[in-house]
């Protein structure tokens, strides 16, 4: 697989193919996927809306369905290459780097307002693609947005995971891995190279990670790019049709 769907989720394709090639144990059972979901909606106001929070594939690939989305900011947490993918951007032989939130600093994203009448289903497929392995801790964060201050859930990297956990990492040690490993959800160069696109593309740019994307594009395809070749029309101005 390496483009996911929402048919892939809503069909459990990803955890039927771990469990088919023998790596069922990282998995979070369904029970635990359930127990999860069930914790963070207790800490829901019911009548209220429910916002997310992407800040790395969600903002380029959200697959839920959501009625309205907005630029915002959350603080005391900040986005890294913090946790190691076995399963999503990697293997278990060729763990990849995804992004995660972790404490201090503050993160721009996207917040996406789910719908009341779909709720526990949408955020059914969110846990089963984010809490795969339960490597990250959902969340309620304040969200500044671009029409004011909402609650939003948030996947928090889980530190207590210490197979998971990697913890600051080089630029370089980041580059490595992500020009080389490959997951259920694609390839981690794929995953940079698209968050940080579509980052910039909304205004929200993060310049470490812009950077390394820069890097990582030359290296995946070194040769220079081609000099555009400069045509006079005979005037300084723009051609009219």
């Amino acid at each position: 697989m390496t483009t996911l769907a929402r048919s892939d989720l809503e069909q459990d394709r990803v955890r039927t193919a771990v469990r088919a090639a023998g790596f069922g144990h990282l998995l979070l059972s369904d029970d635990a996927l359930q127990a999860s979901l069930e914790r963070s909606l207790a800490g829901h106001t019911p009548g209220a809306p429910v916002w997310v929070f992407g800040y790395g594939s969600l903002v380029w690939h959200p697959m839920i369905r959501f009625e309205e989305r907005r630029d915002a900011v959350v603080h005391g947490v900040h986005r890294g290459f913090y946790l190691r993918s076995f399963i999503n951007r990697g293997s278990p032989d060729r763990p990849g780097l995804v992004l995660a939130l972790d404490r201090g600093g503050s993160c721009r994203g996207v917040a996406y307002r789910i719908p009341a009448d779909g709720l526990h289903a949408e955020l059914s497929l969110l846990w089963r693609r984010e809490m795969i392995m339960g490597t990250y801790v959902p969340r309620w964060l304040q969200a500044d947005t671009n029409a004011g201050r909402v609650r939003a859930l948030a996947f928090v990297v889980n530190r207590d995971m210490v197979q998971t956990y990697a913890g600051r990492q080089t630029d370089e040690e980041i580059l490595r891995i992500a020009a080389s490993a490959r997951g259920h959800y694609g390839s981690c160069a794929d995953y940079l190279l698209e968050t940080a696109a579509a980052l910039e593309g909304a205004g929200l740019g993060d310049r470490h990670l812009s950077r390394l994307a820069r890097v990582l594009r030359q290296r995946l395809d070194p040769r220079p790019p081609v000099a555009a070749l400069s045509v006079r029309t005979g005037g300084t101005g723009p051609r009219k049709p």
